[in-house]
């Protein structure tokens, strides 16, 4: 099996020596942007029946900015603000497990069935955020598991509040057709 597609599945299974192994390796960056692409396209292609077609350029345009975003906003809160004593991280780890977490969402391609959109869309999202949480613990060397979902959530509401901020002062999103 090709290596980044066993990558892949092994992120989707929550594998934590995955978190750890893509933690480690430098030259994994590339992997876990095309996880973050593919996860995206996935979730295009969910939603180009309601969308168009310009809902999978904008939706990974997207989840790209928003994929760096989250790390940094995650490395500055975690390693820096709620570190635990023995917490070692840099950006490019963070970068590299929250974009493995990413590669649940590849579901969402399922989304193009419109009878289930709802559940496949929201069972991603429950699967890609305890991925993540997984992410954040390994590559914040943090014992607490607990921890690692407050720096999830802190994450998560700064994000919302800058996106909302974003959408404030440039009109909105924008309607198809």
């Amino acid at each position: 099996m090709d290596p980044f597609v066993n990558r892949m599945i092994r992120a989707a299974k929550l594998d934590v020596g995955l978190y750890e192994e893509v933690e480690a390796d430098t030259g994994a960056m590339k992997q876990a942007m095309g996880v973050v692409v593919l996860s995206s396209l996935a979730a295009g292609i969910g939603v180009v029946t309601t969308q168009g077609l310009s809902g999978i350029f904008l939706g990974t345009i997207t989840a790209l900015l928003g994929w760096y975003v989250w790390a940094l906003l995650t490395y500055f809160i975690g390693a820096k603000m709620l570190p635990e004593p023995h917490t070692h991280a840099d950006q490019g780890e963070l970068l590299r497990t929250i974009g493995f977490s990413s590669a649940p969402g590849l579901i969402r391609i399922l989304g193009i069935i419109p009878f289930l959109r709802g559940i496949v869309f929201f069972a991603a999202s429950i699967w890609m955020l305890v991925a993540m949480v997984i992410a954040v613990r390994q590559a914040l060397d943090y014992e607490s598991t607990l921890r690692a979902v407050g720096v999830c959530v802190i994450g998560w509401l700064i994000q919302v509040l800058l996106l909302g901020l974003l959408l404030a002062v440039f009109g909105g999103v924008p309607q198809p057709g």
